[in-house]
């Protein structure tokens, strides 16, 4: 501590003034604001993916775009997700095969959970994943979305972080943190999320309010593309005393 600290906080017991530390505010490179302190989704959302620094954090295949909440007057909200003839699903050629929702408690978390690539058989799973979103991340047609389960989220009530870390053979160890706003909330926050196969996600309930999300799928649910990772947050362990009494 310098002698200005010491000076600063001279009223302070000094057991307690030894362990302080103050919040470092400096700002940041982009690269480290996604991976580490997190975003708001709607700078992700505007962000010009051809600049360095935004190309250099951004994980390969993830799509986070902007969507728009339109307030009706004394009744609520309404809000679009996505239009399969436009937008961009269209330009990725993807369409939801199921879509589903689901409700977050207040205090909850999800994950981390990864779906797995599909490689062709006999195919370099290296290779085969860098052709696809690093030498040719512009052709869609070549993704096999009907073989692997791609998500495609909303959320419609609530405030969440979402966390993605990219676990793919062979691309750049990247994460993107951001936060997200549900439609009750109408600001630039709302916003969908494209999540390839191999990206871990997790997701986390900001504040009070329950979370309610609603999200498509390319392929139907199946419980063996789920890989769970880190995901002890999701288990509920009884008291000691109930675990006691249970085993009698």
């Amino acid at each position: 501590m310098s002698k200005h600290e010491e000076n600063l906080w001279r009223g302070i017991d000094p057991g307690v003034r030894d362990s302080l530390n103050t919040r470092d505010y400096r700002t940041a490179s982009f690269a480290q604001e996604v991976s580490r302190g997190g975003v708001d989704a709607r700078e992700l959302a505007a962000a010009n993916r051809n600049q360095r620094e935004v190309k250099d954090a951004w994980i390969p295949g993830v799509e986070i775009f902007s969507r728009k909440v339109y307030p009706q007057r004394h009744r609520g909200v309404f809000g679009e997700f996505v239009r399969r003839d436009e937008g961009i699903l269209a330009r990725l050629g993807l369409w939801p095969t199921q879509w589903s929702a689901a409700r977050m408690f207040s205090g909850t978390a999800k994950g981390f959970h990864v779906h797995p690539p599909s490689i062709p058989e006999n195919g370099d799973p290296v290779a085969w994943l860098r052709r696809l979103f690093i030498d040719e991340p512009d052709n869609y047609s070549a993704r096999t979305y009907d073989n692997e389960q791609w998500d495609v989220m909303f959320f419609i009530q609530g405030r969440l972080e979402i966390i993605l870390f990219d676990v793919r053979a062979g691309l750049p160890r990247r994460a993107m943190r951001f936060f997200v706003d549900g439609d009750n909330y109408r600001s630039d926050n709302n916003v969908g999320i494209v999540i390839p196969p191999g990206v871990a996600h997790a997701i986390r309930v900001e504040g009070t309010e329950d979370v309610i999300m609603v999200y498509g799928t390319s392929t139907v649910f199946r419980p063996e593309f789920e890989g769970r990772i880190a995901s002890d947050v999701e288990t509920a362990t009884l008291p000691g005393s109930w675990q006691n009494f249970l085993s009698q």
